[in-house]
């Protein structure tokens, strides 16, 4: 298999970003221990209301001051830290998430990866399928082309583009190109010099990708698919390189985004991200224009333009 994960540099150091086997806990205790310890230097002692006593050779609160903060003996959380969580109580997460100001997302993330550590699917289910599956449900299909006025499309946790409909495909046409592999909104981001373009607020684009797929890499630490698309774009991408090492998190719910498409120019759309029961490792996306803005009136000119020209009638 590839062993993603290690990027040799030319001082002869070498940096881990991801899991180097699916079935190795070493690589999720390192996880944990990554994202502890990124979480600890973010904070300092004013945030949590304790006093700045001597001097401080790395940023962040002490081991020794979150352990207080979560009422945890120090060797216990200094074990923790190490990344020793299989077999943590849910209070003991509970009292990481207090004392680190963790937010939902965040929370999450750290009970996936205990959850990993004990050996526990994410959310007590088995392990999703293979991505990068083609949606095959014709009915999820249907239900895509049924959006005429909003840009919809299913993805998957390694940010594959699996289904859209006629407006995303012609939304989407930056990305997906002439065919061949599946278009991938990560690759995109980070190793497509038109998505500079396309995305005005690269940066915030950037980091909104690379959270996402952190929170995913917590949820099924055994993706393997995943695994070797964080290697991937490690390997050619210095950006993405340094933001999956930050260990941010962040989920996609809803929000706006601006974006620049080469035909319909400057748009502004509000998002939906929406849970598919029936295959709950997918997503359905969709961006809509806020009615009478001109960017609704940019949209409707994208999906005449994206429209099938009509049959023409003939006499029998």
């Amino acid at each position: 298999m590839y062993r993603q994960g290690i990027l040799r540099r030319s001082g002869g150091t070498s940096e881990r970003f991801g899991l180097e086997s699916v079935d190795n806990r070493d690589d999720v205790r390192q996880q944990v221990r990554e994202f502890l310890t990124s979480r600890r230097a973010r904070l300092t002692p004013d945030q949590v209301s304790l006093p700045t006593t001597g001097g401080r050779r790395v940023p962040g609160l002490r081991r020794s001051e979150v352990a207080t903060l979560a009422g945890l003996s120090v060797e216990y959380y200094a074990r923790l830290e190490r990344g020793h969580v299989a077999g943590a109580s849910s209070g003991v997460l509970e009292a990481l998430v207090r004392a680190l100001q963790l937010d939902e997302t965040e929370r999450a993330h750290l009970f996936d990866l205990a959850r990993a550590a004990d050996g526990v699917p994410a959310s007590g289910r088995s392990r999703r399928r293979t991505a990068g599956k083609p949606a095959s449900r014709l009915s999820l299909q249907w239900a895509l082309d049924a959006i005429k006025d909003g840009v919809a499309f299913v993805r998957d946790p390694h940010q594959d583009l699996l289904a859209t409909n006629a407006l995303g495909r012609a939304f989407y046409s930056p990305l997906i190109g002439d065919g061949g592999r599946t278009p991938n909104l990560a690759r995109f981001q980070f190793l497509d010099p038109v998505s500079r373009d396309f995305y005005p607020d690269w940066d915030l684009f950037a980091r909104m990708c690379v959270g996402i797929m952190r929170a995913e890499a917590g949820r099924d630490p055994h993706d393997r698919g995943l695994q070797n698309l964080v290697g991937e774009l490690s390997t050619q991408s210095e950006v993405f390189r340094r933001l999956w090492g930050d260990h941010d998190v962040r989920s996609h719910d809803a929000g706006t985004k601006r974006f620049n498409h080469p035909l319909a120019g400057e748009l502004t759309l509000a998002y939906e991200e929406l849970a598919i029961t029936a295959e709950p490792e997918l997503v359905l996306m969709v961006y809509t224009a806020e009615p009478g803005s001109p960017s609704a009136e940019r949209l409707q000119l994208l999906a005449s333009w994206a429209a099938p020209a009509p049959t023409p009638i003939t006499n029998s």
